[in-house]
């Protein structure tokens, strides 16, 4: 699964530098998470760690981007060897 940030996002940033993988980044309203490189912290924290870290609980698992762990951890590789 990928995770989305919804409308409601105050534009803090405090979620961007905590993504091991580079997937947020602000957006024109709210901070915009790329399905393609999210993979919800897995194979780096036992948690996602923009969840962790949002003051307003804005951030979702995207229903359009469903993945289980092997297929996050999967992804996490294919990244890596780019």
């Amino acid at each position: 699964m990928a995770l989305k940030i919804l409308d409601t996002c105050i534009n803090c940033g405090v979620c961007e530098p905590e993504c091991p993988n580079d997937a947020i980044t602000e957006g024109v309203l709210v901070y915009d998470i790329e399905a393609k490189q999210c993979t919800e912290c897995v194979g780096h924290f036992d948690t996602p760690q923009c969840i962790e870290v949002c003051p307003i609980e804005c951030i979702i698992v995207d229903p359009e981007y469903i993945e289980d762990k092997d297929s996050l951890l999967a992804k996490l590789r294919r990244m890596e060897e780019a």
